[in-house]
């Protein structure tokens, strides 16, 4: 039940719904004539569009997720790699049967990096369908087609394609897995996706690396005014606010054990 709660509420939550949601409510106030609220409503709902379209907000908001987890220097030896589902088109990918990278591709474009040169490791794709749509295409068979096109072998690929969210991919991939002491394993995520990954395969007592990849700011960003790219601002504000609100989330329900997991001490 919590994947699809989950992403009902995301689904309204995000800002882009918040402004559709609050004009809505704006033009019904006014046909209530209660022209006080409505112009209230539409004002919150100018601010919020233009913070998050017009503005820097979303690098200054995304990048303290990004800069939790540093990468480390490349081990010697690397056992597995869990490379987190997220960076396949899945609705493309179902009808072309290819591997169409999305916005978050990165993350398969570096864990294939690393099983290139690590020839040792194990390949793990955690990424299952949507947790509201049905009939779609586990990413992982996608993921699975990717790394094989560019000459992994079948037989490295492990495929974890039951997952609907990041809880289920930690848990599942652990099984899957069965890691053994002393064995080195390398979580691949989006940089601003990895504390919140790093606190739920803790949770589910899968000790890996974290290994960041798909980097969205510069680390550096300050507050201010941005019109080079409106549509990539708003993305990425919806990108930062959904990662903030997962990791509440997950943090008041007990899914994690911090509300910002960082690196151990």
């Amino acid at each position: 039940m919590f994947p699809y709660l989950t992403r009902i509420f995301w689904t309204m939550a995000q800002p882009v719904s918040l402004v559709a949601l609050l004009l809505v409510l704006g033009l019904l106030l006014m046909w209530l004539k209660r022209r006080r609220l409505a112009a209230a409503s539409v004002t919150v709902a100018t601010l919020l569009l233009a913070l998050c379209s017009f503005t820097s907000f979303a690098y200054v908001a995304i990048g303290p997720l990004e800069n939790r987890f540093v990468r480390p220097a490349e081990p010697d030896r690397i056992d597995g790699i869990v490379v987190l589902g997220g960076g396949m088109d899945s609705g493309v990918n179902r009808v072309r049967g290819g591997w169409e990278l999305g916005r978050s591709g990165d993350r398969f474009v570096e864990a294939l990096r690393l099983a290139l040169r690590h020839p040792e490791a194990r390949v793990l794709i955690a990424g299952g369908g949507s947790a509201l749509l049905s009939g779609q295409e586990a990413e992982a068979v996608a993921g699975a087609r990717f790394f094989t096109d560019f000459g992994i072998a079948r037989e490295r690929l492990l495929l974890e394609g039951e997952s609907r969210n990041t809880e289920e991919n930690a848990v599942n991939a652990r099984a899957m897995a069965q890691p053994k002491p002393g064995e080195t394993w390398l979580l691949v995520t989006s940089a601003f996706h990895m504390p919140r990954s790093v606190g739920l395969f803790r949770r589910a007592e899968f000790p890996v690396v974290p290994w960041p990849a798909d980097y969205l700011a510069a680390s550096n960003e300050q507050f201010g005014i941005s019109l080079d790219e409106i549509a990539e601002n708003l993305v990425t504000s919806n990108m930062a606010l959904r990662e903030w609100l997962g990791l509440v989330g997950y943090y008041l329900t007990g899914r994690i054990d911090e509300p910002l997991p960082g690196p151990l001490p």
